[in-house]
């Protein structure tokens, strides 16, 4: 465009300057050998114009005969690098399709029409044809010869990470992901391994900085960022807590000030301020991650803030958290504990029978268990409470691929990945109690003298009140008619037992124990027609 303009702009120039020489008439006189030539202005100009332009174009004759060979060779040049970048283009969609011959073909001709180390593809081109083929120790040392162009580094380790990932070898993959991430943070692959690495070794600090690093490159969003560092600062104050209470106490408070409703980081800063006597503040850090979410851990820790506090300052406590938390089943069942503690039994039932209506679960069960035992004794009812405990759906905990556990931790124990713990109830029982027993022989199935639990799962006999209950009278494994022996039950037999939700035919003869309780009326209540309840 701007070429246009001026040459635009030299034809305008030209013709205001004829035009000027024309509304001037004059002549010119030329003297030459004697001779004297004599001219109009116009004409002289005219033929001024002519020489020049003549004189161009001879030169630009001359010029073009004199660099026509370098002009023919140019030509073939470029047409045998057009064929060649053809050449590896096919190649490389044939490579992600998958069809190695056509991409070692391709590579042969990219290689012979144009120099390797003028196109890097060609190397990448060369490495996956090999690995097409199978010969994965030549992709290999195409790829660690990639290493030494600084261009072609970055892939190299990306080839030479997932290579060590097929083999299985981590210690050699995260050393590869290690030195991309090093060059260039931005890398989501190098950096997700590194920081795997990091945080398996617990260099909490080099983690951090790691996550610095993609939070400044853009990698990972803000909000993603700051959970991040809220996790890595909390299991960095939790590994300082007993050597430099001070750091970690640092630690655990911008942990919190960056995710206030994550529970580990609220309980760690105030464990921390509480050691230090600083209750008040430790108690309002607890009572904001409360109303985000209640966690039982927050109410243990906020209810015991005080070591000499009495049972009833403790009751207080926890009435504090519910007023908080309305109509919740962890307010309720922390209300209950409390009052248990404090030999309050009619609050403490009152407040777990409220939990398990909002809630069935197996810790509400377990609870009443606790509260019927320290208040009437009743064996009977007691085993019908844990009975229903064994069938109830299990408590939240911390559950990280498939790993259930007690405690929070920052990363998984299975994959290794960072903030893999969640907070939720874990697989039902009675599924896994069938799935395990779906294809044994009939021979190896256990009698069902006493609920069976799944795997990683709490034996519900540690309970006291089942413990003081087998210690007074054990149970022994015998037949309704009086035989010695019990047959064992088929996995046919188990799957045929009735569910609570199906109706049972009366037998003629019905066998309880002295201090069996009969049908709670609950489940008589659940096997009649259902009806609508708003509390």
């Amino acid at each position: 465009m701007i070429r246009i303009l001026i040459f635009l702009a030299v034809v305008f120039a030209l013709g205001l300057g004829f035009a000027w020489l024309a509304d001037r008439p004059g002549e010119m006189v030329v003297t030459f050998n004697g001779y004297q030539y004599q001219v109009s202005l116009m004409v002289a100009a005219v033929a001024i114009v002519a020489v020049v332009a003549a004189v161009m174009i001879v030169w630009w004759l001359i010029k073009a005969l004199w660099n026509s060979p370098y002009t023919i060779s140019r030509y073939f040049r470029v047409r045998r690098r057009d064929r060649g970048y053809q050449a590896l283009s096919t190649g490389m969609i044939a490579a992600g399709a998958g069809d190695g011959a056509l991409a070692r073909k391709k590579t042969k001709e990219a290689a012979k029409l144009i120099r390797s180390d003028q196109e890097p593809l060609i190397h990448l081109l060369e490495a996956q044809a090999s690995l097409l083929e199978g010969d994965h120790e030549g992709a290999r040392e195409k790829f660690e010869a990639m290493l030494d162009d600084p261009e072609m580094r970055l892939l190299g380790l990306r080839g030479l990470y997932l290579e060590a990932e097929r083999l299985g070898d981590r210690n050699a993959a995260r050393h590869y992901a290690g030195r991309a991430a090093a060059v260039a943070p931005q890398l989501a692959w190098a950096a997700e391994s590194t920081l795997e690495d990091l945080t398996g070794r617990g260099d909490w600090d080099g983690a951090l900085k790691l996550v610095e690093a993609q939070k400044s490159t853009r990698q990972i969003e803000r909000d993603a960022a700051n959970r991040r560092r809220a996790v890595l600062l909390t299991a960095k104050a939790q590994a300082l807590t007993d050597s430099d209470p001070n750091a970690a106490k640092t630690a655990a408070l911008e942990a919190n000030k960056l995710a206030p409703d994550f529970a580990p980081a609220a309980v760690a800063a105030a464990n921390l301020l509480f050691k230090q006597n600083d209750v008040r503040k430790g108690s309002k850090i607890l009572e904001a991650a409360w109303k985000a979410e209640p966690h039982p851990e927050i109410a243990e820790l906020y209810t015991h803030a005080r070591p000499g506090d009495a049972v009833v300052d403790r009751l207080n406590r926890a009435k504090k958290l519910q007023e908080l938390k309305r109509n919740n089943a962890e307010s309720s069942m922390t209300v209950a504990r409390a009052a248990l503690d404090a030999q309050d039994f009619s609050t403490a039932r009152r407040e777990a029978e409220a939990a398990l209506r909002m809630d069935r679960r197996e810790g509400a069960y377990l609870l009443l268990a606790d509260i019927e035992e320290a208040e009437t004794g009743d064996q009977g009812k007691i085993r019908q409470l844990l009975s229903k405990a064994v069938r109830a759906p299990r408590d939240p905990a911390w559950v990280a691929d498939g790993v259930v556990s007690e405690r929070w931790a920052p990363v998984s124990p299975v994959s290794g990945k960072l903030d893999a713990f969640t907070w939720r109830a874990p697989m039902e029982r009675l599924g896994q109690l069938i799935d395990s027993h779906e294809d044994a022989p009939a021979a190896e199935v256990p009698v069902l003298a006493a609920p069976a639990k799944p795997a990683k799962e709490a034996e519900v006999t540690d309970h006291p009140a089942v413990a003081r209950t087998i210690g007074e009278a054990p149970i022994e494994p015998k037949s309704v008619m009086g035989d010695d022996h019990v047959t064992p039950v088929t996995a046919a037999a188990f799957a045929a037992v009735p569910s609570d939700a199906e109706a049972v035919e009366p037998a003629e003869e019905v066998i309880r124990l002295p201090d069996d309780p009969g049908v709670d009326p609950d489940e008589e209540a659940e096997k009649s027609p259902r009806r609508f309840r708003l509390f």
